[in-house]
This record gives structure tokens, C-alpha cells and sequence, in this order.
């Protein structure tokens, strides 16, 4: 048999998942090695590519699955999550576009995770996360699980991630809008920024007993969670 001969193919990464390779392997082809029959999906994480950040994987001008399994020669063209495209006649990795997204942060990123919820985006997270709960929370709540750890997006449970490039918060909160093309989708102060629960209306004499004496002189419109109780309005 000849399973156990070297075989070649050769990637191509288009985009942002430029970010996982060398400089040197960017924007061109990638001669890979490999025996036997592995899968597409094996040879693109072992190539440092996170399956969650792919949409796209068009095996000598076919689309394909992550199940499909290489040959020897094949060419395969590798595209980052489209959510601003349709792309229904060929086969999507992701069962559809994001319309509201809804995330889960890894234990390092709480400071971005108060930043989503400050723009409306309903944003798990917790300190004490490990990554199974996380995986396990993410596939459950059909939520997006941001991270900077690379091995935790390439576990097969995991169906949608992103692997944050930038390590300050507002570089991140910028990323992940423009990436995942939020703008749009952007609600100012509609959630707890502790609790993650949307805020509710309240009417000032009903809290009042807890604004400070200038709070309750220049401003009119409060807001309240209704589950950690804290109070919120334009400052």
C-alpha cells in the first residue's frame, strides 16, 4: 500500500488568517508534508490555523468540508469567516452568518468583556472559566468565544471563535467590531456592565433615596439592573 509514502499539498491563506503563520509563509503557497490520509482540518490547525476562524476550504477549485481527506498534489485555497457575504452555493463552515452575535471571553479578557456589554453585546465571562466549561457554554448558547489561546479555538467542539491579534483592551474592543463587522450593531449602555443583564428604565423618584446630591439635580433618565441593582445614566 502506499499510505505510508511522503505525499505533498500546498495551502494558501487568504486575509486575516495570515495572522497565524510566519512571516515568511504569508500570502503564498505553503508546501506541506504528509503521509497516509489526513484531514483537511488537521493539516490547517497543524499549520497553525484555528478551524473556527475558516469558512471557506476549496480543494483544487472544489469546495469542501473539514472532514475531506488530502492527496497527494492537491491545492488548497483557505478563506477567513465571510459574514458580510452569501456564499450558499458553495459549502459554508459555519451554519450561517452572524446577525446577533453573543460572545463568551476566556478568563483573561474581562476588561473587553465589560467593554462588548458597554456597547450592547450580550458577553459572558467569568475568572474561574475553564476552557471545557467554556467550550461546553459556547456550544450550548451558541456563543462566540474570544480568546488570544490559540489551542483552545483548535478543540473540535469548538463551532465559532476568534483569536484576538491585539493584547490592549480598546484594540481588542476595535478588532472584534471590525472583524466581525458589529458596527452596526452597536447599542450604547443596554447592559449591566457586571452582570451582563440588560438595563431597564426607572423612574428617578423611585431610587432616588441612592443618587447623590448633583446626580439628582442634573440628570433625569436612569437605569437600572435588575439584577445586581446598580444604577446607571448619562454622565
Amino acid at each position: 500500500m502506499d499510505t505510508d509514502l511522503p505525499k505533498t499539498a500546498c495551502f494558501r491563506f487568504y486575509e486575516e488568517l495570515n495572522d497565524f503563520l510566519s512571516p515568511a509563509s504569508r500570502k503564498q503557497w505553503i508546501v506541506w508534508n504528509f503521509r497516509g490520509s489526513p484531514s483537511v482540518k488537521f493539516a490547517i490547525e497543524a499549520l497553525g490555523v484555528p478551524h473556527v476562524e475558516v469558512d471557506l476550504i476549496l480543494v483544487n477549485g472544489l469546495s469542501v468540508g473539514f472532514s475531506h481527506r488530502l492527496r497527494d498534489g492537491d491545492r488548497i485555497s483557505v478563506y477567513p469567516v465571510f459574514e458580510a457575504f452569501d456564499l450558499s452555493p458553495l459549502v459554508r463552515l459555519r451554519e450561517r452568518p452572524l446577525r446577533e452575535p453573543r460572545f463568551i471571553a476566556d478568563t483573561h479578557l474581562g476588561k473587553l468583556a465589560r467593554y462588548l456589554r458597554m456597547c450592547g453585546f450580550d458577553t459572558l465571562y467569568g475568572n474561574d472559566y475553564s476552557d471545557e466549561e467554556i467550550i461546553i457554554i459556547a456550544g450550548d448558547e451558541q456563543r462566540v468565544i474570544l480568546t488570544r489561546d490559540r489551542d483552545l479555538l483548535k478543540n473540535k467542539r469548538a463551532l465559532r471563535g476568534y483569536c484576538l491579534r491585539s493584547e490592549k483592551c480598546l484594540d481588542q474592543l476595535k478588532e472584534v467590531i471590525v472583524r466581525l463587522d458589529l458596527k452596526n450593531s452597536v447599542k450604547l449602555f443596554r447592559r449591566c456592565l457586571e452582570c451582563n443583564v440588560p438595563v431597564v428604565a426607572v423612574a428617578k423618584q423611585d431610587i432616588i433615596a441612592r443618587l447623590q446630591p448633583k446626580t439628582v439635580r442634573y440628570f433625569e433618565e436612569f437605569h437600572l439592573c435588575p439584577s445586581c441593582r446598580r444604577i446607571y445614566w448619562k454622565g
